[in-house]
């Protein structure tokens, strides 16, 4: 597998969670055009930011430019995706390399509100974009599946969540130690509205969303 902005924080928590991995072997990384052609250990420098130690297996792989999709597809089987980019760019350079036949399965929440994930759209085999919902909703959202059956009309939900949410650590963001910023900027429509995508369904090939329960948030760091 590849992993695809492999230099931040989100992809050096897939690096660090696939070291010694059963079913899967690191053997791409791309970033950046600054850390292409750098070692791994050598791009991320300073910035290794997981408690446990970078896996020495991916210390000295050479990392690629994230740009040059056909170069990094042919190296992989799929791709894990975070790269650190404008909505518009992630859903572009996703869609490239799922054109390359290259599945990618993404942690960012640009593909979120595309209507399928068919290869169809796509005009592809086996290439898709599959996306990891909005961790927050992790929380409530399998309780509220559990209690479908009742049929709950509102719901009030309050998520508290981590600064590595952000991609921050104390050590690099430390005016967050003791503090909270109670507004986050977008999570509260994200964490209203995707639960509602999770319980649609699929008609004429998209997805169509619920329309209840009313879910009302507040989002807090």
């Amino acid at each position: 597998v590849g992993i695809l902005g492999g230099t931040g924080m989100v992809g050096q928590r897939f690096i660090s969670l696939l070291e010694n991995h059963p079913w899967f072997e690191v053997v791409a990384i791309a970033a950046s055009p600054r850390s292409a052609g750098k070692t791994y250990e050598e791009a991320v420098g300073g910035r290794w930011k997981m408690q446990k130690a970078m896996p020495e297996a991916v210390k000295n792989i050479v990392v690629m430019n994230v740009n040059e999709v056909e170069k990094v597809a042919s190296e992989v089987d799929f791709v894990f995706s975070a790269v650190d980019m404008s909505k518009e760019e992630i859903r572009a350079i996703e869609d490239a390399y799922a054109k390359t036949e290259t599945p990618v399965v993404s942690n960012n929440s640009a593909h979120r509100w595309t209507p399928d994930v068919q290869k169809k759209r796509l005009g592809t085999k086996k290439g898709f974009v599959a996306v990891k919902p909005n961790c927050s909703i992790q929380s409530y959202a399998p309780a509220l599946f559990a209690l479908k059956e009742f049929g709950p009309k509102e719901v009030v939900a309050t998520t508290y969540q981590a600064i590595s949410g952000a991609g921050k650590t104390f050590k690099d963001w430390p005016e967050m130690v003791e503090n909270i910023i109670p507004f986050i900027g977008g999570e509260e429509e994200k964490s209203e509205q995707e639960p509602l995508r999770l319980f649609g369904k699929v008609v004429d090939g998209k997805i169509e969303k619920a329309t209840a329960p009313l879910i009302t948030t507040q989002c807090i760091r």
